[in-house]
């Protein structure tokens, strides 16, 4: 701070903060899936531990096989919940949803045809 002039340092103090830079459409994909890993690995090892009251937890879910074998390093997620997931959120349901906005937008432009031909 001693080699700043003071001006600068004013000016610095004026302004505030810099806002946080935003992440990418790829940063934030990456930064989810990295999170969720840490995440999961992190349940894993907590239901692993002395702490953990198993027979609580399995009293407690619908399906004490899923979570014995997710404990035992199984995905959280079976391949039916991901096909549909794909299929809701993934490349599939982009292209029904460009097809569903182009129907709305041609029924929107026959109906201002209409319109403006009844006006005249």
């Amino acid at each position: 701070k001693w080699c700043c002039p003071p001006g600068r340092r004013v000016q610095s103090c004026r302004l505030g903060p810099s806002p946080p830079r935003l992440l990418t459409e790829e940063e934030y994909r990456l930064q989810g899936e990295v999170e969720t890993r840490r995440a999961l690995e992190e349940l894993r090892s907590f239901c692993q531990s002395p702490d953990f009251s198993a027979w609580t937890a399995v009293s407690r879910i619908q399906s004490p096989k899923r979570f014995a074998e997710f404990v035992g390093g199984a995905s959280h997620v079976t391949p039916n919940e991901v096909s549909v997931h794909e299929r809701e959120f993934g490349l599939e349901s982009l292209f029904i949803d460009e097809q569903l906005f182009e129907e709305q937008e041609e029924e929107e432009e026959e109906e201002e045809e209409m319109c403006n031909s009844d006006s005249f």
